[in-house]
């Protein structure tokens, strides 16, 4: 009797192992290499403005309802409740790939959405460590475009194709998530031997012929997403674990315990995809070196300003693609995160996924709104900013706009009634200056008080203020 695959616990227990698994530092600044090439530099510099991105996750777990791929992980950590053979469940994961329907796919109505959030970049996942790939790859059948899946009938099946042109159409940068390990391939995990762990299930100085094997798909299908879908902005790559022997350091080791050299020759990778993309951005996360283009703490934030590009990734709900009965960040909360983030210099991308159907919740969308609208209001005070010091104080940061101006972002608790009768605000801008509430351009009283502006906040304002996700005062 075959068993139904059974997930609806597994995100949160496999997104709180993942989370508690010792991670590299993911914020050495020390180590990071600028860009040489003149093209990427300017294009990190524009990335640097933008702030905020989403990253979209879309693929076998969306139909399952759980944490992406983790559950094929034959690690002592992974729970998979309803299983007591890994196999049966390895089957199950994968053959979800026969019933994969995103029927109410419209990549339009995305794009849009995103847009609409205010967010100036999106990242979307053509292919997770399961190896599913959600676009029409030529090097291999597992993918969304298998004519043996139901969703290959569809107009629209190469899902990454078409959520590239909607995002670009509405003027956003977009960018390709790409995972290097890959656990359904036959050269990474070959299935002659049983997998142990997150890392290939051979020996590959034993076995060189396969290895190069891997290492060739893994060039063809970047290839691909870099050069056969219109203009690509950024190369995302996850899976840190596969790199080459000499960049694992004591901060990954933990990490990255394969005792061979996994280079996939990231020079080549780059220098080709480059030809097509000019001044293209490269993420190769965690692994130092010329493809990190910026450092991406995952689930967290620095605890102090980096000198260096950053940014943020964090997940709206618990788990980067779709489970039921996530639980949402409020959009208090988000817009609270962007600007926790911008005070300290970073960009937020923020994860999200759609169901199995290719829908998003609904709370999704609200969110989403909700933070265009903010945005709409306040942008000014997070696009194109710099961090300024004192950076953060209890409930008030700061960011600078130019030499002349300076933002104050109070961030009300949620249960605030109304913002107090003052507000103490810190700048080193001297002179004659001036204190508007951003959001309406309303003047405000103010008076030196020690090394810090006392604001006044008028009566008759403080409960509709506490009501906002935060209260933006501009200072020039």
């Amino acid at each position: 009797m075959t068993k139904t695959l059974k997930c609806f616990f597994v995100p949160f227990i496999c997104l709180m192992a993942v989370l508690s698994i010792k991670a590299p530092a993911q914020t050495d600044e020390e180590s990071y290499s600028w860009p040489k090439d003149p093209a990427v530099m300017e294009n990190l510099k524009d990335w640097q403005g933008y702030k905020f991105g989403l990253l979209i996750h879309m693929g076998l777990y969306s139909e399952l309802g759980t944490v992406e791929s983790w559950g094929l992980c034959p690690e002592d950590w992974v729970g998979r409740p309803g299983y007591d053979d890994y196999y049966d469940y390895a089957r199950d994961y994968r053959n979800a790939s026969l019933r994969f329907n995103p029927i109410k796919f419209d990549p339009e109505k995305w794009a849009k959405a995103f847009k609409g959030s205010g967010a100036k970049y999106m990242i979307y996942s053509t292919k997770h460590h399961d190896g599913f790939c959600l676009y029409d790859t030529k090097y291999t059948d597992f993918k969304v475009t298998n004519p043996e899946f139901p969703f290959a009938s569809n107009p629209r099946s190469d899902v990454y194709g078409e959520i590239m042109e909607a995002c670009r159409n509405e003027g956003m940068v977009v960018g390709a998530y790409f995972s290097k390990p890959d656990w359904t391939s036959p050269y990474f995990w070959w299935p002659y031997y049983p997998p142990k762990d997150r890392n290939p299930t051979y020996d590959i100085t034993k076995h060189p012929d396969r290895w190069k094997s891997f290492v060739d798909y893994t060039h063809k299908q970047i290839d691909e997403i870099t050069t056969k879908y219109g203009k690509v902005d950024i190369l995302w790559l996850d899976g840190c674990w596969v790199m080459p022997k000499s960049a694992v350091t004591e901060k990954v080791s933990d990490f990255c315990k394969y005792p061979h050299d996994m280079d996939l020759d990231m020079k080549t990778i780059a220098d080709r995809a480059r030809k097509t993309q000019p001044g293209m951005l490269v993420v190769d996360r965690w692994v130092q070196g010329d493809y990190e283009n910026y450092l991406t703490p995952e689930q967290k934030i620095p605890e102090k300003p980096l000198s260096v590009p950053w940014e943020s990734c964090i997940t709206m709900g618990h788990a980067w693609g779709w489970v039921a009965n996530d639980h949402y960040k409020s959009s208090r909360e988000l817009v609270q995160l962007l600007i926790g983030i911008v005070a300290k210099g970073g960009n937020l991308l923020l994860g999200v996924g759609p169901k199995g159907n290719g829908e998003f919740e609904p709370a999704v969308y609200e969110n989403l709104a909700q933070l265009g609208k903010w945005l709409d209001a306040n942008g000014e005070a997070i696009y194109e900013t710099t961090p300024v010091e004192p950076f953060q104080v209890e409930k008030i940061a700061y960011t600078a706009g130019d030499e002349n101006t300076v933002y104050a972002l109070y961030m009300p608790a949620k249960d605030e009634e109304e913002l107090p009768e003052t507000l103490s605000i810190q700048t080193q801008l001297s002179g004659r200056l001036s204190f508007t509430l951003l959001a309406s351009g309303k003047k405000l009283k103010a008076r030196k008080k020690d090394n810090a502006w006392d604001v006044s906040i008028p009566k008759s304002l403080r409960s509709e203020l506490a009501k906002q996700e935060a209260v933006v005062i501009r200072v020039r």
